[in-house]
């Protein structure tokens, strides 16, 4: 078919022959709904953020997303609000009122940050506000501690606050879609429907969270024949723990995986405050982090320290791949054609020291330099199991096998750690970009192993 259709503000909707590769952002402007703004078209700024109704245990709940890596074709049956929605009969919104006692500056930025405010306005059970929910939009004029303060300011929605009565209610479940305008979307609902379309388009760029892939429609105009979005699978929204392993959904949003694991694995919950933002959060997954295949992506190298395997299926059936050999080179994987990852597995129990550290120019929203992740368990002050995962050093993210090696059986002290520290140096051969030169980056993997040592010192004494 050539037509789709959503809830924007309330209002169904009907869109028809229009390019899937179209964002809702681009079409949102050119339908007069101006408030969300273009400001990098890659979701570093949130001037385009929305709201997106997701599903929850109590009804539903609202999300803030980038709108500008949102394609209009995954929000078929979906329910959308823009800052254009949050005021009704004329009246303001409470967050926008609390905007309005000095947080709103020149304006280009406070749309997106009344959309991000909004969803943490109506966050069930919250106490106070949580800051992080505003991470992801900039403000140009740097006037960041008077929407602080109004983000601060505000209470809790009243009961006849009509998102707050929608909210009680569940969010419409999503179906499968095959939208048809030049190039094809499709959205199979169980992997059954998508091992078909695989087979019937083999070269087909998968839809996750859509956070890298629509970076490219935007920045590069990449276009695919057929789109094919994997978010209705069930199979792949899951979490499971067992006696030997943790499975977790390949296609769970990361801020969706923070909740449900409540810090139950530490090294995953360091890690998520430095992944992106919470509007890039919202909508990434851990099975996209791994299908991009970044040397530089942050996930793979906590997933290598937690010695995780990718759950690989197809119509053939499944297969677990440990997650060191499922980089096969610059960009590229392990997966088979007609081959999905369905899941990660993390196996327990986990080591009881873990540690995630992050080199970049900004300390948060920003692409590592370097990233390296560690694992340590120690018996008697003796090193008993050490796994290093390490992002920003070869064309893949890596192991530090030979590093690894030289720590086992030895007493964590200074003197083995300095050591230790010139074997990591010398095992892997860096390049210079213009994040950072291959001896900067060098440096960093003695220093990143020293850091740990010294964070972890008291535990072998």
């Amino acid at each position: 078919m050539a037509e789709l259709s959503f809830q924007l503000n309330g209002k169904a909707v009907r869109v028809s022959d229009l390019d899937p590769h179209t964002t809702l952002l681009s079409w949102l402007r050119q339908a007069g709904l101006t408030g969300s703004k273009e400001g990098c078209a890659e979701g570093e700024c949130g001037a385009c953020a929305v709201l997106l109704l997701r599903p929850d245990d109590q009804g539903s709940r609202l999300e803030a997303v980038n709108g500008c890596l949102l394609l209009l074709p995954s929000l078929a049956g979906r329910e959308v609000w823009t800052v254009e929605g949050l005021s009704g009969n004329g009246d303001l919104h409470p967050v926008q009122q609390a905007m309005l006692q000095g947080g709103s500056q020149c304006g280009y930025c406070t749309p997106g940050f009344v959309v991000s405010m909004a969803a943490e306005y109506y966050r069930k059970g919250r106490e106070g506000f949580d800051l992080e929910a505003l991470s992801g939009n900039l403000c140009r004029c740097t006037g960041y501690r008077p929407i602080r303060d109004a983000a601060l300011a505000l209470g809790r929605p009243s009961p006849e606050d009509p998102l707050a009565r929608r909210l009680s209610e569940p969010a419409p479940p999503l179906g499968p879609l095959h939208y048809q305008a030049g190039p094809t979307y499709l959205r199979p609902a169980s992997l059954p429907e998508l091992f078909q379309a695989l087979e019937a388009h083999p070269q087909a760029r998968l839809v996750a969270g859509g956070t890298d892939l629509v970076v490219e429609v935007n920045q590069r105009f990449a276009r695919a024949e057929v789109l094919l979005d994997l978010s209705a699978l069930p199979e792949l929204q899951t979490l499971q723990w067992g006696p030997d392993y943790v499975e977790i959904g390949a296609g769970v949003s990361l801020s969706e995986l923070e909740r449900w694991l409540a810090g139950r694995i530490p090294l995953l919950s360091e890690w998520f405050p430095l992944f992106a933002s919470r509007l890039i959060r919202n909508r990434a997954t851990l099975g996209g982090n791994l299908g991009t295949a970044s040397p530089i992506g942050d996930g793979p190298p906590v997933l290598l320290a937690l010695e995780a395997e990718a759950v690989l299926v197809s119509a053939a059936g499944e297969r677990v791949v440990p997650l060191e050999r499922f980089f096969t080179g610059y960009r590229q994987t392990a997966l088979s054609p007609g081959e999905v990852i369905r899941a990660v597995r993390i196996p327990l129990p986990l080591a009881p020291q873990a540690r995630f550290y992050k080199v970049s120019k900004r300390r948060l929203d920003d692409i590592s330099t370097v990233a390296a992740a560690f694992a340590l368990r120690l018996e008697a002050g003796v090193v008993q199991h050490i796994r290093i995962g390490l992002g920003g050093v070869a064309a893949t993210p890596v192991r530090a096998y030979q590093t690894e090696a030289f720590l086992q059986g030895k007493p964590w002290d200074e003197r083995t750690v300095r050591a230790a520290a010139e074997v990591i140096r010398g095992e892997f051969r860096p390049i210079d970009d213009h994040r950072g030169s291959a001896a900067y980056r060098t440096a960093m993997l003695g220093n990143l192993l020293q850091k740990f040592h010294a964070e972890t010192a008291e535990v072998a004494v």
